[in-house]
C-alpha cells in the first residue's frame, strides 16, 4: 500500500494532516532537523504526538536529518534512545554517524536515508541497504522510470517527493547559504540564497542579461501523474515551515487521489494555500530551464481577474473567479505587487457587497494600471473550510462490546476495540428492575457517545434479564472502556535496543603533509603535473550525482555514495568534501567502506577539525587520514537547472563565461557537458597562511576551477612555500576569505 507521508511543522500542522488522511508524518526536534525555524517539538510535545497518532494507526518519523559535529555526537545518542522509548517509527538521517549508530543500536526504528545523502541511483540505494537502511528518500531529480527501476531491482521501500518546495541545488547539497550567510542549509538553517534577486551577468562582453529570481524554483505537483506513483512505497509532501491549512489543503487533494476519483476543480484547489507556480519537476520530465518561476520568489495565488477600468478612486474588477470580503489579494503593477485585504468590496451603484462573481470595485490608494493582473492569496471561505477540517476524524476504529447485567451483581462488559480486549467490571452491582429493565437499544444509546473518541459503535451483544443498569454507570463504563483499549494500544509499543560489539580499531600513521589538487581544465593538470604536484583529481573524479559509472584505472576522487559502491571493490578512493564529513565516526564508517583519505567538509571551522582529530584518536589509538581544501572558489551549489538555458545562453556557454551577481558579490558558472551548473563562490577560500598551524592533515588541496596557468602557476609556489615553512609574502593578488573553515563558525 502506497503511504501518504505529511509534514508537521507543529501540533496543529500533525493534527491537520492526520485529520485529512495522511499514513504518516515526518517531523523535527529541536536540534538535528534540516528546518530549525519551524516550530518543531520537545519531548514532551513529541511523546503527545505519537499518541496522537499512533492511536490512529499513523506512524511518526523524526528528521535527524542534519550534519552532526563532534561535540553534538553524545547528545545526538541521548536524543535518539529518547525517541525509542518514545516509540518513534524511524528517524531520517544525513549523516553517517547518525545513521550508524541508528542501525547499530535500535531493533524497532527505522532508518530512512535523507534526500540530503544525495542518493540519486541503484547503487547508492543498495550500498545503504547493504548498511541497514529501511528506505531511501531519493534525490528530487530523479526521473519516474528510474525510480521504478531502482525499486525493482533493489527491493528497498522508496520515498520520493510529490509536491511542495523545491531545492534548486541537486538534492538539497547546497553550500551558498552557510558560505555567504553563515546560516547553513545542512544544519536547518537555510536563508534561502536561492529565493533572492540576481543579476545575470555575461562578462565576456560585460553585458548585464537580465535581473530576476533567476534560481527560485516552481514548487513541485505531481498529483496529475498518481497512476504512476502508486507503485511507489512513500509519497512525500514538503512543507514543515507550511501553515495547518495549507497541509490539510494538500494532504486532502493527494488522499482524494490515491483512493477515489480526483477533479479538476479539486486539483485546481491545490493554488488556493501557498504555491510558487507549479512544476511536474524531474520526476516526470519538467524541461530544466522551466523549473524557475523568475518572476517572483513567494506565493503567487491564483488569478481572479484583471483591472478593466479606472473610474476617480474606484477600481474596476473583471473577475474570471468570485471575490469575497475578506480575501487577500494581490494586484501585479510593473512587476510590482501591491497586496491588500479585501476589507470594502463595492459593486457598480457604490454599494457595499459581500461577494462578487462577474465585476466588483475597490477603492485604492496606489496607482493602477488597466490590464493589470489580480489574484487571489487567501481565499476567506476556503479558509475557514480548511479549519474546519483540521481535527475533525479521518476514520473511526470499530468497538464491539458484550454486556452482561444480572440483578444484583456486577455489570461485566467485554469490549474488543483497536485489535485489543479489555474487561469491564463495575464496582456497584446493578439493581432489578421493577417496571423498565434496561434494553439493548438504551446500552446502544450510551455507548454511541463516542464522538470525542476515535470509535464507532459497531457489534452489540446484549441480554435483557430484568435488569436496571443507571445511564451514568454506562456512561462511567464507556469512557473507562475507551481508555482502557487507548492505554493498551500505546503500550503495546515494546522497544528495544541491540547488543552492541566492539568496532574494530582503524587508524593512519601520521604523514608529513603534502600538496594535492583538483582541476578542471587540462591547462591547470599540466601545470600542476610541471610543478611536482603528485596526486591530481581530473579525470580521476567521480562527482556526488555523476551515475554513470564506467570502468576506471588507479586511485579515484569520489563524492557520492553511489560511486563507493561501485568503485570500492575495484579502485582506492578517497571520500571528497560532498559527503560532508564532519565528526569522526563517519570517519571511521568511510574507512570500514574502504576510503584511504576523507576529505573534510567546507562547514568544518578549526576548533571542529581539532576536535574531530582528538576524538578520532581516543576511539581508534590512531589517527585518521584526513584532506583539507585550503584554496579555491568553493562550489556553492550543483544543480541540474541551467540558469544560462533559462536565460536564452543555451550553448553560447562554450564560448562565453558568465557569473551571478548580488549585493554579496559575484558567482561563477561553470557549465558542464551535461547541461548542469555548477555556481561558485567569487571569493576565493585562501588558508595557505595557516598550512603552518593546521595539525593532523595528510594533505592539503587546491581546488582550481577557472584559473589561469599562471595563476595555478603562482598559488603552487605559495602553497609549497608556506608548507616547508617560508615567511614570504603572497606572490599573487586575489580577493580572498577565510570563511568555510576558521574565522566563522557556521551556525
Amino acid at each position: 500500500m502506497t503511504e501518504l507521508l505529511a509534514p508537521a511543522g507543529s501540533m496543529e500542522a500533525l493534527k491537520a494532516a492526520i485529520s485529512n488522511g495522511c499514513d504518516a508524518l515526518y517531523l523535527g526536534m529541536q536540534k538535528f532537523g534540516a528546518r530549525a525555524y519551524s516550530s518543531n517539538f520537545d519531548l514532551d510535545s513529541l511523546k503527545e504526538a505519537v499518541a496522537y497518532a499512533h492511536l490512529r494507526n499513523v506512524r511518526i518519523y523524526v528528521t535527524m536529518n542534519t550534519i552532526i559535529f563532534e561535540n553534538e555526537i553524545e547528545e545526538m545518542k541521548v536524543q535518539m534512545h529518547a525517541l525509542n522509548e518514545i516509540g518513534v517509527d524511524g528517524i531520517i538521517v544525513q549523516d553517517l554517524a547518525a545513521f550508524d549508530y541508528l542501525v547499530t543500536n535500535f531493533l524497532d526504528m527505522e532508518a530512512h536515508c535523507s534526500t540530503q545523502m544525495g542518493i540519486d541511483d541503484l547503487d547508492g540505494t543498495l550500498l545503504f541497504k547493504e548498511l541497514g537502511a529501511k528506505r531511501v528518500v531519493l534525490s528530487r531529480e530523479v526521473e519516474i522510470e528510474k525510480v521504478k527501476e531502482i525499486k525493482r531491482i533493489s527491493k528497498l521501500p522508496l520515498e520520493i517527493f510529490v509536491h511542495g518546495a523545491l531545492c534548486v541545488s541537486y538534492s538539497g547539497n547546497c553550500l551558498m547559504s552557510g558560505l555567504i550567510g553563515y546560516r547553513s542549509g545542512n544544519r536547518g538553517r537555510c536563508v534561502g540564497s536561492c529565493r533572492k534577486e540576481y543579476e545575470l551577468i555575461d562578462t565576456t562582453t560585460d553585458t548585464l542579461l537580465g535581473k530576476n529570481y533567476i534560481l527560485s524554483t516552481k514548487d513541485l505537483k505531481t498529483i496529475d501523474y498518481i497512476d504512476d506513483l502508486r507503485e511507489i512505497d512513500s509519497l512525500k509532501i514538503e512543507g514543515r515551515m507550511k501553515e495547518p491549512a495549507y497541509v490539510a489543503n494538500v494532504v486532502s487533494k493527494y488522499r482524494m487521489a490515491l483512493d477515489h476519483e480526483i477533479t479538476d476543480k479539486d486539483k485546481d484547489d491545490l493554488k488556493k494555500t501557498f504555491n510558487r507556480t507549479f512544476t511536474k519537476g524531474y520526476l516526470f520530465h519538467e524541461d530544466p530551464k522551466d523549473i524557475t518561476n523568475v518572476l517572483r520568489p513567494n506565493n503567487n495565488g491564483y488569478e481572479i481577474g484583471k483591472i478593466s477600468k479606472i473610474v476617480k478612486d474606484m477600481y474596476e474588477i473583471s473577475l474570471i473567479r468570485p471575490l469575497n470580503q475578506n480575501d487577500i489579494i494581490r494586484i501585479s503593477h510593473n512587476n510590482e505587487d501591491v497586496i491588500l485585504s479585501v476589507v470594502k468590496l463595492y459593486d457598480q451603484d457604490g454599494n457595499l457587497i459581500n461577494r462578487a462573481d462577474d465585476v466588483c470595485y475597490i477603492k485604492l490608494k496606489e496607482k493602477l494600471s488597466k490590464g493589470d493582473s489580480v489574484y487571489t492569496t487567501k481565499d476567506n471561505f476556503y479558509y475557514k473550510a480548511l479549519e474546519s477540517s483540521l481535527e475533525k476524524e479521518y476514520r473511526r476504529f470499530s468497538l464491539d462490546i458484550s454486556v452482561y447485567a444480572y440483578p444484583n451483581t456486577k455489570l461485566i462488559i467485554d469490549a474488543r476495540g483497536l485489535g485489543f480486549d479489555y474487561s469491564y467490571e463495575s464496582d456497584e452491582v446493578t439493581g432489578e428492575a421493577i417496571n423498565n429493565p434496561t434494553t439493548k437499544e438504551q446500552v446502544i444509546k450510551q455507548f454511541s457517545r463516542l464522538n470525542d473518541t476515535i470509535f464507532e459503535l459497531d457489534h452489540v451483544k446484549f441480554e435483557e434479564c430484568n435488569a436496571f443498569i443507571p445511564a451514568k454507570l454506562l456512561n462511567a463504563a464507556r469512557r473507562e472502556i475507551v481508555q482502557g483499549l487507548y492505554d493498551l494500544k500505546l503500550n503495546s509499543q515494546n522497544k528495544r535496543t541491540k547488543t552492541l560489539n566492539a568496532k574494530e580499531k582503524i587508524n593512519f600513521a601520521s604523514e608529513k603533509p603534502y600538496l594535492t589538487a583538483s582541476v578542471t581544465t587540462k591547462e591547470q593538470y599540466d601545470a600542476c603535473v610541471s610543478h611536482g604536484i603528485e596526486e591530481i583529481y581530473f579525470e580521476n573524479v567521480v562527482r556526488r550525482n555523476q551515475n554513470d559509472y564506467t570502468e576506471k584505472e588507479g586511485q579515484l576522487l569520489i563524492g557520492g555514495y553511489g560511486g563507493i559502491y561501485h568503485y570500492k571493490k575495484t579502485n582506492p578512493f578517497v571520500a571528497d568534501y560532498s559527503l560532508n564529513v564532519v565528526n569522526a565516526d563517519s570517519c571511521h564508517e568511510l574507512y570500514r567502506l574502504g576510503a584511504k583519505r576523507i576529505t573534510l567538509s567546507y562547514e568544518l571551522n578549526k576548533g571542529q577539525i581539532e576536535d574531530l582529530i582528538n576524538a578520532y584518536y581516543k576511539k581508534n589509538a590512531g589517527y585518521p587520514a584526513l584532506e583539507m581544501i585550503v584554496y579555491g572558489r568553493a562550489p556553492l551549489m550543483f544543480t541540474k537547472y541551467c540558469p544560462l538555458k533559462k536565460m536564452n545562453q543555451c550553448g553560447i556557454c562554450r564560448t562565453k563565461n558568465y557569473e551571478l551577481k548580488d549585493e554579496h558579490g559575484s558567482f561563477p558558472i561553470i557549465s558542464h557537458d551535461d547541461c548542469s551548473t555548477t555556481i561558485l563562490n567569487g571569493k576565493t577560500l585562501n588558508l595557505l597562511d595557516e598550512l603552518q598551524n593546521i595539525h593532523g592533515i595528510e594533505a592539503f588541496r587546491l581546488n582550481f576551477t577557472i584559473e589561469s596557468k599562471e595563476q595555478v602557476v603562482k598559488t603552487i609556489h605559495a602553497a609549497l612555500s608556506k608548507l616547508n615553512g617560508s615567511m614570504n609574502k603572497d606572490v599573487f593578488n586575489q580577493e580572498t576569505d577565510t570563511r568555510g573553515h576558521f574565522n566563522k563558525e557556521i551556525l
